[in-house]
């Protein structure tokens, strides 16, 4: 082979690693770029819910705020979505509202915070964020933790009160989302969002 393409060669493997080295820095900045997007919708959306529940519990005690994580987080969750454009939720493998229920990359996210939380992790900086491709479709992917606060026991605790055991049976007849004590992994946030 002469010198001549021999240097051809060479110029474009150098090239071509570049590119492909460019091509995967763009992807990384992409989900860095993204998963504080998400992180952003997740702080205001939690605050929103937050302020929502525990204004509801001061008012009418924590029997009548089942209503309220009934019918309002949804609500809320949608009003965040529809001005963000992304897909905006809540779930966990111990499910209030069966409608929460995991997708199967929603379990695996699960499964690993757990694994973290077992292993000492901290569940407010706990977070995971993917760029997953189905039937030719990107769709980037994120989940950040919700650990088990104080005012979170009243409806989700070892020890209810009678009302609120109660509410949650007649609002939740399949409720699996009690015996939590403080610091537990409730679930998490999920949002999603088509990507190029």
């Amino acid at each position: 082979m002469c010198t001549k393409c021999m240097i051809r060669i060479a110029v474009i493997a150098v090239v071509s690693t570049v590119s492909s080295s460019q091509l995967s820095l763009a992807g990384a900045s992409q989900q860095q770029t993204l998963s504080a997007q998400a992180l952003e919708l997740v702080k205001g959306f939690g605050k929103d819910l937050k302020h929502t529940l525990v204004s509801s519990m001061k008012k009418d005690g924590p029997a009548a705020s089942i209503g309220v994580c009934n019918l309002d987080a949804p609500r809320i969750a949608h009003e965040h979505a529809e001005k963000s454009g992304w897909t905006i939720g809540r779930t966990s493998t111990k499910l209030r509202n069966s409608a929460n229920a995991p997708d199967g990359w929603e379990a695996k996210v699960l499964a690993i915070f757990a694994q973290k939380k077992a292993q000492g992790g901290d569940l407010k900086s706990m977070q995971y964020s993917e760029i997953i491709e189905k039937d030719g479709k990107k769709t980037f992917r994120y989940m950040k933790a919700i650990g088990v606060a104080k005012a979170c026991l009243n409806c989700h605790g070892e020890n209810l009160k009678p009302g609120v055991s109660a509410a949650l049976k007649d609002k939740y007849p399949d409720d699996a989302a009690t015996g939590f004590k403080m610091g537990d992994l409730r679930g998490a946030f999920t949002l999603s969002k088509p990507v190029k």
